[in-house]
C-alpha cells in the first residue's frame, strides 16, 4: 500500500502536463490513502468525485498587495499539509515542483519525520534568475531525500545546482495511449483547410512562445514551398507570439500555405496528430528559457508520427535523433530546412521513424509504466 501526501498546485481540471501527470500516476498507485493537496479551481468538484484519491482543495491565489504576494498561499499550503501529516501515517511526501510545493513539503516532512520527494521539470530551473526565488528552489531541491528529473538534461541542470547525483531519479512523463493512438478518424480536418491529398501536412501545437520555434518553421515551410515541395503547415495553440507569427506569415507570403488555427479541443488534438505527416517544434534556447522535455513529441509518437525537434533543452529524451525523429539546431534556418526537407521527401525514412517512436511509447511512456517507476522510487 502506498500512503502518500502529494502537494501539487497544478491538478485537473487545470490544463497542462504537470496537472495530468499528477492525476494519472497517483490514481494508479493507490486509492483514498493517497491524499492530494491542490488548488481549488472551477470544475474541481466533478474531477474530485470521479478520482480515486482523496483530494483537498485550497484557495492558492496570490494576493497582489501582500509582500511577498505568495505568502498567504504558502501559509495555506503549509498548515493544511502539516495537519494531514500529523493525523495520517504517510510513507512519504511528494511535491510536484520545488516552488511552492517543494519548500512546503520539505518543511512538513522535517517536522513530521517523513521523507520528501520533489519533481523537477527543467524550465523552472533555468528561468528564475539567481535571486531569492532561485535560492529557495535550490535549497528545497538540495535538501530533498529524492528528486525526480523528467529528462537527462534536467538531471544535468540539477547537478549544476549542487543536487547530490545519488538522490536523483529520472522518470519521463507519460501519455494516455488510449487517447493518443494511430488509426483515429481524421475526416474533415485537412478538408477544412483545403489541403489536397498530394500535399504533405506538417503540424505544430503548443503555447505560442518564441522558444518553440514556430517562427522558424514558417520561414522553413515558405522556403520549401518555393522549392516546389507541395506542403501545408498548421499551427495550433494560443500565446503571446500570435501577432508576431501572423506578421511573419504575411511577410513570407505564406497565407495559403501556413494556417494558424488557434486552440484545438482535447478530442481534436490526437486527430490532428493522426492527420499530419510530420510533427515539428524546432525549439531553441532563449535567455535560458528552453524545453524541459517536450511531451508533445511523445504524443505525436503515440500516434505513429515522427518529429522534427530542436537540440536545446531536454528534447533528446523525447526524440531520439535518427531513430524516432530528427533533432536540429533550432536557431539555424538552414538546419531546419534541411531536416524538414529530408523528412518530407523520404517517405520510407519518415515511416521508420514513426514506427520506432510508436514502439518506444508503448514500452516506456504509458502512464502504467510511469506509475511503476514512481512506485519504485526509494527514499
Amino acid at each position: 500500500m502506498n500512503r502518500l501526501l502529494v502537494l501539487t498546485e497544478l491538478f485537473l481540471p487545470t490544463k497542462g502536463g504537470t496537472a495530468v501527470w499528477a492525476a494519472e500516476v497517483y490514481k494508479r498507485l493507490g486509492g483514498k490513502e493517497i491524499h492530494i493537496v491542490t488548488a481549488d479551481v472551477p470544475g474541481a468538484a466533478e474531477v474530485d468525485a470521479a478520482h480515486p484519491n482523496t483530494i483537498h482543495r485550497l484557495n492558492l491565489k496570490r494576493i497582489p498587495w501582500l509582500r511577498p504576494e505568495s505568502l498567504a498561499m504558502y501559509a495555506r499550503f503549509f498548515f493544511k499539509s502539516l495537519a494531514l501529516a500529523l493525523t495520517h501515517r504517510f510513507d512519504a511526501i511528494h511535491a510536484f515542483r520545488a516552488l511552492p510545493e517543494g519548500l512546503v513539503a520539505w518543511a512538513v516532512a522535517r517536522l513530521t519525520f517523513r521523507p520528501v520527494v520533489i519533481y523537477a521539470h527543467g524550465e523552472e530551473l533555468t528561468t528564475w534568475g539567481r535571486g531569492g526565488k532561485f535560492k529557495a528552489m535550490r535549497f528545497a531541491l538540495r535538501h530533498a531525500d529524492r528528486v525526480v528529473a523528467n529528462s537527462e538534461h534536467t538531471r544535468d541542470t540539477l547537478l549544476e545546482m549542487g543536487v547530490d547525483p545519488a538522490r536523483i531519479t529520472i522518470i519521463y512523463p507519460g501519455v494516455d495511449v488510449s487517447v493518443f493512438r494511430p488509426g483515429l478518424d481524421t475526416t474533415g480536418l485537412r478538408e477544412s483547410l483545403g489541403i489536397r491529398p498530394d500535399e504533405k501536412l506538417v503540424f505544430s501545437v503548443g503555447r505560442l512562445s518564441r522558444r518553440k520555434g514556430f517562427d522558424q518553421m514558417i520561414r522553413a515551410v515558405a522556403h520549401l514551398h518555393a522549392e516546389g515541395i507541395p506542403l501545408r503547415y498548421v499551427i495550433a495553440g494560443i500565446g503571446e507570439d500570435a501577432e508576431h507569427l501572423d506578421g511573419l506569415i504575411a511577410e513570407q507570403n505564406a497565407q495559403g500555405i501556413v494556417h494558424r488555427i488557434g486552440a484545438v479541443s482535447e478530442a481534436d488534438l490526437p486527430r490532428w496528430m493522426n492527420a499530419c505527416d510530420v510533427f515539428a517544434m524546432p525549439n531553441r534556447d532563449i535567455n535560458g528559457d528552453n524545453e524541459g522535455f517536450g511531451m508533445v513529441f511523445i504524443e505525436a509518437a503515440a500516434c505513429g508520427k515522427p518529429s522534427l525537434a530542436g537540440e536545446a533543452g531536454g528534447t533528446g529524451s523525447a526524440v531520439l535523433n535518427e531513430v524516432t525523429g530528427l533533432r536540429v539546431d533550432g536557431a539555424s534556418h538552414s538546419a531546419i530546412v534541411a531536416g524538414l526537407r529530408r523528412m518530407l521527401k523520404d517517405e520510407d525514412f519518415c515511416g521508420r521513424l514513426g514506427k520506432t517512436g510508436l514502439l518506444r511509447v508503448t514500452e516506456q511512456f504509458t502512464w502504467n509504466a510511469v506509475a511503476s517507476k514512481t512506485k519504485g522510487v526509494r527514499v
